[in-house]
């Protein structure tokens, strides 16, 4: 089992890192807010779940160990794999996923992209004795990260493709990059961006 990653950081895209493990390239899909914390160039450590089916091994890379945990854990209700789980994360932080579970927050579950009402309720009944108590510290959604740029293309083009990664619609990914490019001037960081629009749609 991979517990964590540990490498320079050698390609920065808003959903993807790909750490220089002693000459290896190890891609690891992440969460905005996770790649919002990297820079190009400097050596991070991201905690890592490797998902094995078939035909691939992907490797899922978290801020913390909290956010592997959960992003485990989300997998064992029925109907949630890891691309599901990475965008539930992706809009809800761990504490406030426990928080809407334990609550049964309906409302704050559908915002995620493919989990309608019945697979919220499910989500919840599977759930609830699972995740655990609130870790207590500030929800990793809400607090500032150090900028990052990540390479490759314009970040209109960067933006939209991530968030159709997360499962977004075409037209909802338009709508969010319009409601935030009043942010993006200068040099626009990706990450951030990524995660206003997150922050558009969780409120649509």
């Amino acid at each position: 089992m991979i517990s964590f990653v540990r490498g320079q950081v050698a390609v920065l895209r808003p959903t993807e890192a790909v750490l220089d493990v002693g000459g290896i390239g190890l891609a690891l899909h992440c969460t905005p807010a996770t790649t919002s914390t990297l820079r190009l160039g400097d050596v991070a450590q991201l905690a890592a779940s490797l998902v094995v089916r078939e035909d691939s091994l992907t490797l899922y890379g978290f801020a913390d160990d909290d956010e592997r945990v959960v992003f485990e854990l989300l997998q064992t209700a029925s109907g949630v794999g890891p691309r599901l789980a990475q965008a539930m994360l992706s809009v809800h932080s761990p504490d406030d996923l426990r928080r809407a579970v334990a609550t049964e927050d309906l409302v704050a579950l559908t915002k995620v992209p493919g989990i309608g009402k019945k697979g919220a309720q499910r989500i919840v009944i599977e759930l609830k004795d699972k995740l655990g108590a609130l870790a207590g510290g500030p929800s990793l959604r809400a607090v500032g990260h150090s900028p990052s740029s990540a390479g490759g293309g314009d970040w209109q083009t960067q933006v939209h493709e991530a968030l159709l990664g997360l499962g977004w619609s075409t037209r909802e990914a338009d709508r969010a990059i319009e409601a935030v490019a009043p942010q993006a001037d200068g040099e626009p960081d990706v990450a951030t961006l990524l995660k206003s629009a997150l922050r558009t749609l969780a409120k649509t």
